[in-house]
């Protein structure tokens, strides 16, 4: 599923597709900015939108076989709750 058939089934439940595509958008920036301020967003049932930092580490260019630092970095993780995860199996 991408996000207009995400919209087209949010549009089944509200009035039009507009305030639809209202919604969803509204959702997912909301998660996006609350994440950029490094806040946890938890959808009980759902999951958790969690933000994880990632040591600097070595590495090695996969061309040269030279080594490479790799920066510290900041990552987005999705992690299932349980309901979600019954519902899958």
């Amino acid at each position: 599923m991408n996000k207009s058939e995400l919209i087209n089934e949010v549009a089944n439940v509200v009035s039009t597709k507009k305030e639809a595509q209202s919604a969803v958008d509204c959702m997912l920036s909301t998660i996006t900015k609350a994440m950029k301020k490094g806040e946890d967003v938890v959808l009980t049932g759902f999951g958790t939108f969690k933000v994880v930092k990632r040591k600097a580490r070595k590495g090695r260019n996969p061309y040269t076989g030279e080594e490479i630092k790799i920066k510290a970095t900041k990552a987005p993780k999705f992690t299932p709750g349980k309901a979600l995860k019954e519902a899958v199996r």
